[in-house]
C-alpha cells in the first residue's frame, strides 16, 4: 500500500441501491457496475447475497463481467452468509469478503443482548471462516463512530489477528464530527497492534451532512479506504459522495493524496445512476449538480469569462462536463449578455449592447428564464444563419406493447436522406434516427421540455444542448406535437455544429 494512494470502494449498487424506490434489476446493476470499472474503482460491493435471490444473482453475473476491480460481498458475522456469499463470488477475477458485528454500546445492550467479549469472539469466528473461501477479507465495526475507542481497539486487533486484510471503522448513525472521527482513526493507528498489517477504511453516513468531512478527516489521519456512493446515493441522509472525495483529493495537492479514479467519468455516471434510480441530483449539489458550475451573478461571470479560475476550483472538464454554465438573471452583467447573444450568432456594438442591455434587464427582472428567443427578440437582429439541414418527414409509431419506431427524413443540402430507428421512447427514436443520417459523432448534453400554453393542445417548447469537437451548441424549437419539437430542437443544434 502506497502512501500517497487511497483506495475507493464503491457501495452504489449495496448501500446506495437500499433507498426505497431505487432497486435495480440485475441487468442495470451490471451496466452501473461496468461503468464503475471505467471510472477507475477499486472494489464494487455488489450486494448482500443472503438478503435476495435477486442480490445473488447480481454478485454472479457482476463478477462474470468485471475484471478489473475487486467484487466484495456483504454480510453479517454469520456462517450461513459467508457461505452464500462465497458462492456467489466463485466466478470473480478478484473477491472479498465484508464480514462484521456491531460493536456500540447500543448494538450489544439491545441489538444482540450480548457482551463485550462475545461480541468480539464472534467477529473472529466471522473473519476465520471467511478466510476459508477467500484471502481477502474486510470486517465492518459496525455503529464504531459511537464505539468507545479502548473497546473498538480491542476489537480491531483481535480481527487483524484472525485474517482481516481491510477494517472498516462506520459511522453508521452519522453522529459523529470530523475532529472526532479523525481522533478515532489516529486513536486505532497508534494503538493497535498489527495495523501495519490492514488497511483501515471508513465508510460514513449523511444524516448531519457530515460524511464528506469525516472522510477526509480519516484520510488525514491514516485511514486509506474509503467507502463511497454516486451522487452520496445510500440510506437515509445518504452515504459519503465519491465525486466529493475524489475531486477534494485531486484539487487540494497539500493533501498529496489520490485515487485512481478517471474524474471525467464523472459526470456521465452520475447522470447514468440518477435516470436508472429515478433519483434526481439536487442542482446545488457540489461537483455533478446542474447548478455546480452555473454562475448568474454580474461579478462572477464577469469574473470567470475572464479567467475561469477567478471563481472556479475545478475545470469543469476534469468531470466531464464541456464548460461552464452563464445562466441570464437579473443580476447578470453586460459581459455574459454579450457573451450568451454571440453564441447564438448575434454581434452588436458597445452602444446597441448598452440598449439592449437595458430592455434585457427589464424583461429579467419579469421573467425567471431567459431564452435564447428571448434574446433575439430583445436583439432587434436576428442570428447568421445555420440551417443547412431541415426536416422534412417524421412518422413514429409507438404504443404500450410496441418498441417505439420512428423514421425521419431530413433534406441535407437538397438531398433527402431517410433512415429509420427504434429507442426507448418515441423522441430517442426519432433523434436516433437523425444521428444516423448526420454519421457524427454528437453527444446530447441537455434536454428541456417546457409548456408554452395549458390544455391537451398545448404549444410545448423545447430547448437541446449538444456538444460537438469539444465545442457547445444550443437549438430550440416549438410545437404543439411535442416530437416534432424536441427533433426540430436537435437538427438546429446540430446545423450550426455542422457549419462551423
Amino acid at each position: 500500500m502506497g502512501k500517497d494512494r487511497v483506495y475507493v470502494f464503491d457501495t452504489t449498487l449495496r448501500d446506495g441501491e437500499q433507498v426505497p424506490g431505487c432497486q435495480l434489476n440485475t441487468i442495470e446493476k451490471i451496466e452501473v457496475a461496468k461503468s464503475l470499472e471505467e471510472l477507475g474503482v477499486d472494489v464494487i460491493e455488489a450486494g448482500f447475497p443472503i438478503s435476495s435471490p435477486g442480490d445473488f444473482n447480481s454478485v454472479i453475473e457482476i463478477s462474470k463481467v468485471v475484471s478489473a476491480p475487486t467484487i466484495c460481498a456483504l454480510t453479517r458475522a454469520v456462517k450461513q452468509d459467508i457461505d452464500v456469499a462465497a458462492e456467489s463470488l466463485k466466478y470473480a477475477k478478484h473477491r472479498r469478503i465484508h464480514t462484521g458485528i456491531g460493536t456500540s454500546e447500543y448494538h450489544i445492550k439491545y441489538k444482540f443482548n450480548s457482551t463485550p467479549d462475545k461480541i468480539i469472539e464472534r467477529a473472529v469466528d466471522a473473519v476465520k471462516y471467511a478466510k476459508k473461501f477467500v484471502d481477502d477479507v474486510e470486517f465492518y465495526a459496525e455503529d464504531a463512530g459511537r464505539t468507545e475507542n479502548e473497546y473498538l481497539a480491542r476489537v480491531i486487533e483481535a480481527v487483524i489477528k484472525a485474517g482481516a486484510t481491510v477494517v472498516n471503522i462506520p459511522d453508521t448513525t452519522g453522529y459523529a464530527i470530523p475532529q472526532e472521527y479523525g481522533q478515532k482513526i489516529k486513536y486505532l493507528m497508534e494503538n493497535v497492534k498489527g495495523i501495519q498489517n490492514a488497511i483501515i477504511s471508513t465508510h460514513c453516513h449523511n444524516d448531519l451532512g457530515m460524511a464528506t468531512a469525516n472522510t477526509i478527516s480519516a484520510i488525514m489521519n491514516g485511514a486509506r479506504q474509503v467507502e463511497v456512493t454516486i451522487n452520496g446515493i445510500g440510506e437515509r441522509a445518504g452515504n459519503t459522495s465519491l465525486e466529493e472525495v475524489a475531486m477534494i483529493l485531486k484539487s487540494r495537492k497539500d493533501i498529496k493524496l489520490d485515487t485512481n479514479i478517471n474524474s471525467k467519468k464523472i459526470h456521465g455516471i452520475s447522470k447514468m445512476v440518477s435516470n436508472l434510480m429515478r433519483m434526481p441530483v439536487q442542482p446545488n449539489k457540489a461537483i455533478v449538480g446542474r447548478n455546480a458550475f452555473a454562475h448568474s451573478s454580474g461579478i462572477h461571470q464577469d469574473g470567470v469569462l475572464k479567467n475561469r479560475e477567478n471563481y472556479e476550483i475545478i475545470d469543469p472538464k476534469d468531470v466531464g462536463i464541456s464548460e461552464s454554465s452563464i445562466s441570464l438573471t437579473a443580476r447578470s452583467g453586460r459581459a455574459a449578455l454579450k457573451h450568451r447573444l454571440e453564441k447564438i450568432g448575434v454581434k452588436q456594438s458597445k452602444e446597441k449592447l448598452d440598449f439592449t442591455y437595458k430592455k434585457f434587464l427589464d424583461l429579467a427582472d419579469k421573467k425567471k428564464d431567459i431564452t435564447d428567443e428571448d434574446l433575439i427578440f430583445l436583439s432587434g437582429e436576428k442570428p447568421k444563419e445555420n440551417q443547412t439541414i431541415k426536416l422534412d418527414y417524421l412518422q413514429v409509431v409507438c404504443g404500450k406493447s410496441s418498441l417505439p419506431v420512428a423514421t425521419v427524413r431530413l433534406n441535407m443540402y437538397g438531398a433527402l436522406i431517410t433512415e429509420t430507428a427504434n429507442g426507448n421512447g418515441p423522441i430517442d427514436a426519432a433523434i436516433s434516427a437523425v444521428k444516423m443520417i448526420i454519421k457524427r459523432k454528437i453527444k446530447l448534453e441537455e434536454f428541456l421540455v417546457q409548456a408554452i400554453t395549458k390544455g391537451s393542445d398545448d404549444l410545448g417548447k423545447v430547448h437541446v444542448q449538444v456538444e460537438s469537437k469539444g465545442q457547445i451548441y444550443y437549438g430550440f424549437s416549438a410545437s404543439t406535437d411535442i416530437i416534432t419539437a424536441s427533433v426540430e430542437a436537435f437538427i438546429d443544434a446540430l446545423s450550426q455544429a455542422i457549419s462551423n
